[in-house]
């Protein structure tokens, strides 16, 4: 132990760890058992834990987080999937999210009716159910894509409700529901889908319960503000949350958002649901995940 972890594990010993309840003599963040599900995903805690996906969410649970997301798990290995959904059930960890499909930033699949992208798209479905299946998701995260520059937004609009239609139609034998992520203009300009209300209504038109918003909480600060509201007008149609700070997309209490009211207004409404942690750490290396987490603690508290 070098002289400075010392004289630092030194004072904590004489001053009483009663003092920092969620570290222990060694600076470590401690278990909490938290109120809701956040979702930590992959890289995270490197730091910490290793590069080693198993490891890595084997110390997810050890810090207490009942939830797990990872976008990119439709493109991992089948035996990695398999190998990290048998992690998570021993360590009693939901699946999160993952994206669905192949998204174009650039290209307005679903928007244009093109009969080829949507052929694509509803291809792309059916195979995420095998990776649903495989891992123990029930949800999955949906793009429709950038606007279509030489057609009427209504038309657009009606053509991405017809193609999710579709795919409703292809995940509830399932029990599956795609999540509608709404994204800011600031950070994906010219993408179709971009406010609460719009989702909303996209999800009331198609109508089913494998069509559902994924509220993304970073996005709907930038885009729209009104936090609390909004998350209240469309709460019927909520199937999952998403995390992180503005500016930066960092850790709650890194920015302007507070989480602290969010997160014990999401609590009071008896949400059962995952809080996906899709930002980055504030701070880097191993102080900034140790950082981070004692930051979810503190927010958490609060409910």
């Amino acid at each position: 132990m070098n002289r400075r972890s010392f004289t630092k594990n030194s004072i904590l010993a004489g001053i009483g760890i009663a003092n920092f309840p969620n570290i222990d003599i060694h600076n470590n963040p401690k278990t909490y058992k938290y109120n809701l599900k956040y979702a930590p995903h992959l890289g995270m805690f490197r730091n910490l834990a290793g590069n080693d996906p198993i490891d890595q969410l084997n110390y997810m649970a050890d810090l207490g987080f009942k939830a797990f997301e990872d976008n990119g798990m439709r493109n991992r290995d089948k035996k990695l999937q398999l190998k990290m959904a048998s992690t998570m059930k021993k360590r009693g960890i939901e699946m999160g999210v993952f994206v669905a499909h192949k998204i174009y930033w650039d290209k307005p699949v679903l928007t244009s009716g093109n009969q080829n992208s949507r052929n694509e798209f509803l291809n792309d479905i059916k195979k995420s159910i095998e990776v649903a299946k495989r891992v123990d998701a029930k949800w999955m995260t949906v793009v429709p894509g950038h606007v279509d520059l030489k057609l009427n937004f209504s038309y657009q609009t009606a053509n991405v409700i017809e193609t999710l239609k579709r795919a409703s139609s292809i995940l509830e034998p399932h029990g599956l529901t795609m999540v509608l992520e709404p994204l800011n203009f600031r950070d994906h300009p010219g993408l179709f889908l971009s406010e609460s209300p719009q989702a909303f209504n996209i999800c009331k038109a198609v109508d089913s319960p494998s069509c559902k918003i994924l509220f993304d909480i970073y996005h709907q600060q930038i885009q729209e503000g009104n936090l609390i509201p909004n998350i209240e007008k469309c709460w019927e149609e909520i199937g999952y949350f998403q995390i992180g700070d503005n500016p930066g997309r960092k850790e709650p209490t890194s920015g302007e958002i507070n989480y602290k009211n969010v997160f014990k207004y999401i609590h009071s409404k008896g949400f059962n649901g995952i809080l996906g942690m899709e930002h980055g750490n504030f701070s880097p290396g191993i102080e900034g995940e140790k950082k981070l987490i004692l930051a979810y603690q503190e927010v958490d508290k609060f409910i």
